[in-house]
């Protein structure tokens, strides 16, 4: 017998709240020295104007080096030749929910009882999408399982106007499920830094007018940046 698992009371709450709300939502100087008399022998003198421009060259190159370097921090880059443009800061992110993203949820045809979830970042900061979706149909008192084998590496960051997804098994393809029912309402809870705590508002994505049919088999993918690898 498949065992149900309770609802975090942080983030139950969060969704019985946005469940009550229409809509999807909306993240440093010395005596001078006396002339010495020109003679016929003028190696010391040469040898210390030499000396005197090496030195001087030297201090022009220290100069220029340590110029290049406050240029280069204040173009974002470092000694070490860092390219701007790569991932932003933990501290320059926000988390992604449905007040900085908007949400579809769309079953598909391959695999069969599998359902789509996109998440695409419509703020102005990079968002992360950390652990995985929090599923509830209607009012469903139970939290679907995550596919543990889907986990990445990484926490799963969006850009502005770039996509997150996650794939959703509706319900056994070989109907061992039990207590199969119709959804007729989805709503998508998103964690915060730590597990199972708000990431924020939630958001509710439209489903087919039909509704969406699914069991105790019910599981979902953790966030990825990858369509096809959320629904493989």
């Amino acid at each position: 017998m498949r065992k149900y698992h309770a609802l975090p009371v942080a983030l139950l709450a969060a969704l019985a709240l946005t469940a009550c709300q229409d809509g999807t939502g909306t993240q440093d100087e010395g005596a001078a020295k006396p002339q010495l008399t020109a003679t016929a022998n003028t190696a010391p003198t040469d040898a210390a104007s030499d000396k005197a421009g090496d030195t001087a060259a030297d201090t022009a190159t220290v100069a220029k080096a340590t110029k290049a370097t406050k240029a280069a921090k204040a173009k974002g880059t470092s000694a070490k030749g860092t390219k701007p443009g790569t991932a932003a800061a933990p501290a320059a992110r926000v988390s992604c929910n449905g007040a900085n993203t908007t949400v579809t949820a769309k079953p598909v045809r391959r695999p069969i009882n599998h359902m789509l979830i996109t998440v695409k970042n419509t703020g102005s900061k990079a968002c992360d999408l950390t652990y995985y979706p929090v599923l509830r149909f209607d009012e469903m008192q139970w939290a679907p399982q995550p596919i543990e084998e889907s986990k990445p590496q990484a926490v799963t960051t969006l850009a502005p106007g770039e996509s997150g997804y996650a794939g959703v098994a509706l319900s056994a393809a070989d109907g061992s499920g039990s207590g199969g029912t119709t959804g007729r309402k989805l709503t998508v809870g998103f964690q915060g830094r730590t597990p199972n705590s708000s990431g924020g508002p939630s958001a509710i994505p439209q489903l087919p007018s039909e509704g969406v049919y699914y069991d105790s088999s019910l599981t979902v993918t953790y966030w990825l940046r990858d369509m096809d690898e959320a629904l493989s």
